[in-house]
């Protein structure tokens, strides 16, 4: 392997090669190949002559960061394999290529320290525009750092993105697209209790986690508005995985605490919900019914279709760019409405 890499990077045509070849300058072959300043007709083609012959390929990610080429976009994710986030990326790709912009993803793997270091390299590197995605942790030394991130992409020309989570703390220069979590969960809690269901069981994420703590924000008030008591003892916390979902169902069913319906805090996190009752033998959603959060696409594939709340994710995406790159930031807060999509994994009770 080191041998092919070395081979490779001997292989490689600089800017050099060509300025070698040409009989010009460094400088000269630079000015002709972006075009930023003026040169005579005999050198640009006597440059690109050479470029033809060795088949000069110039590197549009080098030249992006160092604000040559196409701007950057930096996508900050918990993980490629995310269903719900990747959606997100996909809609800032897809407006990011609409304007000839590079879009470069990086994964944090749900470690703020990670995410933090992968902010400030961005930084360095003059990335046009660094999109945060997804929810993180209430810590209030993260928040304090990732400000003055903020404030150091501002002042560089760049913005930091909040992208499905909420603003930053105090008068921060950043730009946040989110939607409304804790309506989205207080809506749903309605939906179940309005089918008769008044113990729910809720998972609403990990523990001190920003989208955790929306949605049992909108499960408490639900129950409020119904005139119900809040158990504590039906909320389990844990990362958004079908296999601590299993786990925590399964767990549940041991305990205690009775319940006719399960609040999922996310769509794959139901998935896991599902699979921990058919394995206790209890059906969906003629024992226990579930219900998720974020409608994508395996939503409407599970058997029974699952009844969750719709997130507009894509669009999102999309917006979260449309706000970066305008020349005028009127909006540095926008809030995506979320709804209820009604399937078959909910059964209605005698009230």
């Amino acid at each position: 392997m080191g041998r092919q890499k070395a081979a490779a990077d001997e292989a490689r045509i600089t800017i050099r090669d060509i300025a070698a070849r040409a009989g010009v300058s460094v400088a000269t072959v630079s000015r002709v190949l972006s075009s930023s300043h003026p040169v005579s007709d005999d050198l640009r083609t006597r440059v690109m002559d050479v470029v033809r012959e060795l088949d000069y390929v110039p590197n549009a990610h080098a030249r992006s960061l160092a604000g040559a080429g196409p701007k950057t976009v930096a996508i900050l994710i918990d993980s490629i394999t995310g269903a719900a986030f990747a959606h997100v990326a996909r809609g800032i790709e897809e407006e990011a290529s609409a304007r000839d912009w590079l879009s470069l993803v990086c994964v944090t793997g749900g470690d703020p320290e990670r995410e933090l270091a992968l902010v400030n390299l961005m930084r360095q590197q003059g990335a046009a525009a660094v999109v945060l995605l997804g929810g993180t942790y209430d810590l209030a030394d993260y928040q304090l750092r990732m400000a003055r991130f903020a404030k150091s992409l501002d002042s560089a020309g760049s913005r930091l993105v909040l992208c499905g989570r909420p603003p930053l703390q105090g008068d921060v220069p950043a730009t946040t697209i989110e939607y409304d979590n804790a309506n989205g969960a207080f809506t749903m809690t309605s939906h179940l209790l309005s089918m008769g269901h008044r113990r729910v069981l809720i998972l609403p994420g990990p523990e001190n986690f920003t989208t955790a703590q929306a949605r049992l924000e909108g499960y408490r008030n639900a129950l409020t508005t119904y005139g119900l008591p809040y158990d504590a003892g039906l909320v389990r916390h844990g990362r958004y995985e079908d296999g601590v979902a299993h786990r925590i169902v399964l767990d549940a069913l041991r305990g205690k605490n009775d319940f006719t319906a399960v609040f999922a805090g996310t769509d794959v996190v139901a998935t896991g919900v599902m699979e921990g009752l058919r394995e206790a033998g209890l059906s969906v959603p003629d024992d226990i019914s579930v219900v998720g959060f974020d409608d994508i696409p395996l939503a409407r594939h599970l058997s029974p279709g699952l009844t969750t709340v719709h997130v507009p994710y894509e669009e999102m995406g999309r917006m979260a760019l449309r706000l970066v790159s305008s020349p005028r930031r009127d909006k540095d807060h926008v809030v995506l409405g979320t709804h209820v999509v009604v399937r078959q994994s909910v059964r209605p009770l005698a009230v």
